[in-house]
């Protein structure tokens, strides 16, 4: 029998799940066995997966998980080295060339392990048949906006932290925008998944958007326009060939730009699009001055989702559970495409 152990997040500020109690009861009906680690963080209750027939495991007790056991969680293991055996399912951060991310392929070829990662289960279309895209933008935009408004008031953004719900989001950030006129913004990515959240959050704020995608960007840059407005919202998946939209060279150019939302959040890519900044931000520190005068303010929370997690997590676990459904069959559709990938960026390992 199928064997699906969905971990508890180890992460700081992370309380999203993959999967809902209504997910898990859908599975168990299909003869999938799952487990639930119990988790201090998760925003679901527990109690609604032990309603649904789950069995409910200490928590981080997956490394002691049966061998055939498919681990389940969203973000990184915690970096200590120890080889993984297991088939795992998460975003690993690791196929685009992401420099930290080869020691965690080393981890899997010392345990022999296979990793399928969230970020590349792909229709036969390419296109990802799950993402957290949408409230990444949405989140990510809210963030910016708070970075923007802290400038106002001569501060960086303060710590930011999980909210119940859409509306006590919208009605903080607007109490930091009051009084302020409305900025000026521009999302690059805008057509996508993640532009979408992105620009639905600017409108509810009463800020319409300047919206690019690939015709506005197919030239290579570079870009002045951006730096014509206050706030750049970067909502695009760095690939080969992604062109630089803010190079160092416009910290010191005449400019309106001062904050960068790179909601995509991949400093550690060799195709960042945004090479002003080193490495990512946290809940703790949201954004990172980068130049003082005038101030360039960069957002780069690679865990963006999680400032909703409830609402998140339900939007994410609905799209991917009918690939969950077919874990029993893992060598077609598109685990056998997440396996392919991951088998690739093994031979350089």
């Amino acid at each position: 029998m199928t064997h699906l152990w969905v971990r508890a997040e180890q992460r700081t500020f992370e309380e999203r799940v993959g999967i809902t109690p209504d997910g898990a009861r859908a599975l168990i009906a299909a003869g999938i066995n799952v487990t639930v680690e119990e988790s201090s963080v998760r925003a679901i209750s527990l109690a609604g997966y032990r309603a649904a027939g789950c069995t409910i495991a200490a928590e981080n007790s997956w490394p002691s998980a049966p061998a055939e056991a498919i681990i389940f969680g969203l973000k990184e293991l915690p970096e200590d080295g120890m080889p993984l055996p297991h088939r795992h399912i998460m975003f690993g951060h690791a196929f685009k060339g992401q420099h930290s991310g080869r020691a965690l392929l080393e981890r899997f070829k010392a345990g022999g392990g296979t990793l399928y990662d969230l970020e590349y289960l792909v229709d036969r279309q390419g296109r990802r048949v799950a993402a957290f895209g949408y409230w990444a933008g949405y989140a990510g935009a809210a963030v910016s906006l708070k970075a923007w408004a802290a400038q106002k008031r001569g501060e960086i953004c303060p710590a930011v932290a999980t909210y119940q719900g859409r509306d006590a989001l919208l009605a903080d950030l607007a109490r930091d925008l009051g009084g302020l006129d409305s900025p000026r913004a521009i999302i690059i990515g805008a057509l996508g998944r993640v532009g979408t959240g992105a620009a639905d959050l600017c409108e509810a704020m009463g800020i319409t958007p300047t919206r690019w995608d690939m015709d506005e960007t197919a030239t290579g840059g570079p870009f002045p326009k951006i730096l014509g407005h206050d706030i750049f919202l970067n909502c695009i998946f760095a690939r080969p060939g992604t062109p630089v939209f803010v190079p160092k060279s416009a910290l010191d150019a005449p400019r309106r730009l001062t904050v960068i939302g790179d909601v995509a959040c991949d400093p550690d890519s060799d195709y960042n699009p945004v090479p002003i900044y080193t490495h990512a931000t946290d809940w703790a520190a949201p954004a990172l001055r980068v130049h003082d005068t005038p101030p360039m303010d960069v957002m780069a929370i690679d865990n963006l989702p999680s400032l909703l997690p409830v609402e998140s997590s339900e939007d994410y676990a609905a799209q991917l559970l009918p690939s969950l459904l077919g874990l029993g069959t893992l060598h077609g559709g598109v685990w056998a495409r997440a396996e392919t990938t991951f088998h690739d960026a093994m031979k350089d390992i």
